[in-house]
């Protein structure tokens, strides 16, 4: 099925950008959101028309995702936790963990941003990627210490 895309997805396209798309994939997740048109004629003749206005809003999302982007590069966030002998958490550290952390300093950040695939288990220093939109990524420092 082919979509006219609204917004960028990342691994997809840009705004504007007619790309082939599977039905389901269109059907529950791009149509619904907003994210995509149809590609019919009269949509294609419309995303002509709103292309320019597109890539502005776009760009604004871009450069303002970079101010987040380069606020997130200095922080570095600590986690105190119980351990066990071999140097194992108790618990562990998730990335809504991480995500409340940052709103205590003041960084509102979604915790589905935070591209933390597995949960912290381990002391240590990690670097957690953060995804804030589909050509800007930040990565944010985790220490993880014996309480």
């Amino acid at each position: 099925m082919e979509v006219i895309l609204r917004e960028a997805v990342e691994k997809l396209g840009h705004p504007g950008d007619v790309v082939k798309v599977s039905p389901g994939f269109a059907r529950n997740y791009l149509l619904p959101r907003g994210i995509a048109y149809e590609a019919t004629p009269g949509n294609l003749k419309r995303i002509a028309q709103e292309k320019g206005r597109l890539e502005a809003a776009e760009s604004t999302r871009r450069a303002a995702a970079q101010v987040i982007a380069d606020s997130l590069e200095p922080i570095s966030l600590t986690f105190s936790a119980r351990v066990g002998d071999e140097g194992k958490l108790f618990g562990s550290v998730t990335s809504a963990d991480i995500a409340e952390q940052l709103a205590a300093q003041g960084v509102h950040i979604e915790k589905r941003m935070i591209d933390l695939h597995d949960p912290i288990r381990a002391l240590g220093v990690y670097k957690v990627p953060v995804k804030l939109h589909a050509d800007v990524k930040a990565e944010i420092k985790v220490w993880v210490i014996k309480a």
